[in-house]
């Protein structure tokens, strides 16, 4: 279908597909938002690059950019279902990487923190989860043009990791530096801010 609208072979893929979840822990997170969640922010990436991978293997040029999120590695206590989403989307971009690599075709898995969009609307976050990540977005997010900018500039340098605010690139080298004090550092920050706000 893509070819018919286009009139020609897609030669960059951008699978773009996420909706927001959280606010309860592993275990009272109700199994039906672990599949929807999974269904769109897993599923999507894995159909698009499914169908795509092959043809652009073909082609012998182009790229394809999977919007996963600093999600994927950070691991945040009550995101279980958005974390593990995420992290199968860095997995998935990982092995494509792998496979094309020398093809022609570039991979690149853009992994942001906070970007100005309607995320937290989804409907399956926790309503004091969503109030924090709302905030959140406002006083620290960046505006969803930007971020595709810059993740278009890479991509277009070759490169495979994008972590375009600060914010993701202290949390990446810290877990790589340290992973069980990032790891417990975590639980410990989350446990804090559970207690204040009661």
């Amino acid at each position: 279908i893509a070819e018919e609208w286009f009139g020609k072979s897609a030669d960059l893929v951008i699978n773009n597909a996420g909706i927001g979840a959280g606010g309860q822990v592993v275990g009272a997170a109700p199994l039906v938002d672990w599949q929807k969640t999974l269904g769109v922010n897993l599923w999507g990436v894995i159909h698009g690059s499914h169908v795509f991978a092959p043809r652009l293997r073909t082609l012998g040029r182009g790229g394809i950019i999977n919007v996963a999120s600093a999600a994927s590695f950070a691991a945040a206590p009550r995101m279980g279902a958005y974390n593990v989403s995420k992290a199968g989307v860095l997995a998935l971009s990982e092995t494509l990487a792998a496979e094309l690599s020398g093809t022609g075709v570039a991979v690149t898995v853009l992994c942001p923190t906070f970007v100005k969009t309607n995320i937290v609307d989804s409907g399956i976050i926790e309503e004091s989860a969503a109030r924090l990540a709302a905030t959140a977005m406002k006083w620290t997010g960046v505006s969803a043009d930007s971020v595709a900018r810059g993740c278009l500039d890479a991509h277009d340098r070759g490169q495979l990791y994008v972590l375009p605010q600060f914010d993701a690139r202290f949390m990446w080298q810290a877990k790589r530096l340290a992973p069980d004090t990032y790891t417990k550092a975590l639980g410990i920050a989350e446990r804090f801010s559970r207690q204040r706000g009661n």
